[in-house]
């Protein structure tokens, strides 16, 4: 997963703002923070026994009122359980969108074949960016060729922290196959090379990295060549570091030795 807080190479996103026009009134007011940003990874690895008093107390809270509800998608944002299931699909209609996001988030952490359609149209039709955003995010997890053409299609005409995380979680889905991964890196490819937002074609270029292997050689090879024009011609520091942290990675004798003719040239600092 890539962490908007954190620009290393596990993922080259930081936080971006949303267009306000597309947040609902009730979520500026609502929203104190995106689940996705505070998901704590290392902690998933808890006490046993204290997760399993976690989820008793969110299959409650899930049962009870709009704030009880909050409480307990807090909790399955972070833990997995299959009772939750049932309780989480519905909550994906609610009016309010601090709920349906929330609900988006915990599937993402407890993925559900059967809430999968109601996913795909929360990111293609919900009006609110902050739940297209979550939803991008977990369908991540649904490695199902369904998502690969929604996820594509968010990269290409939604708003920036979509396009980001529709980037990261396009990476996960296209590493199940050779084909998936063929049909992401043309998107995430043309997105490199033409979104206007650094950090969505930093992460462009993460994701191409994440998927090389699964690539034929002639598009491994259309890929070194999109890294190394990024790297020599991109205006923003950033991008071009991530394409050089990416070049480096493949670790190839060719690439190695082009990386070292350039800095013997004085074209990388």
């Amino acid at each position: 997963m890539v962490d908007e807080q954190d620009n290393s190479t596990q993922g080259s996103p930081v936080n971006l703002a949303i267009d306000p026009d597309v947040l609902a009134s009730e979520l500026a007011a609502e929203l104190v923070g995106d689940p996705l940003d505070e998901l704590d990874v290392e902690g998933f690895d808890q006490d046993a026994l204290q997760v399993a008093k976690d989820c008793e107390k969110g299959l409650a809270w899930l049962k009870k009122g709009h704030e009880e509800r909050l409480q307990g998608l807090r909790v399955f944002c972070e833990h997995r359980d299959p009772r939750a299931l049932p309780l989480l699909i519905p909550l994906l209609k609610e009016p309010c969108p601090v709920e349906r996001m929330s609900a988006v988030y915990a599937l993402g952490r407890n993925p559900c074949p059967r809430a999968l359609d109601l996913l795909l149209n929360l990111l293609k039709h919900d009006c609110n960016a902050y739940v297209r955003k979550a939803t991008a995010w977990s369908l991540g997890n649904y490695p199902d060729a369904l998502v690969l053409q929604p996820l594509i299609d968010a990269l290409k005409n939604d708003v920036a922290a979509v396009r980001l995380w529709a980037s990261s979680s396009l990476a996960d889905v296209a590493g199940t196959s050779s084909e998936k991964a063929a049909i992401a890196s043309e998107q995430l490819l043309i997105s490199l090379r033409i979104d206007s937002e650094p950090v969505v074609r930093s992460n462009c270029i993460w994701a191409l990295g994440r998927i090389f292997e699964n690539l034929e050689a002639s598009l491994q090879g259309e890929l070194v060549e999109a890294f190394f024009k990024t790297l020599l011609n991109d205006v923003e520091p950033s991008v071009r570091d991530e394409a050089r942290v990416v070049l480096e990675q493949l670790g190839t004798l060719n690439v190695l030795l082009r990386l070292q003719k350039l800095l013997d040239q004085g074209a990388l600092s």
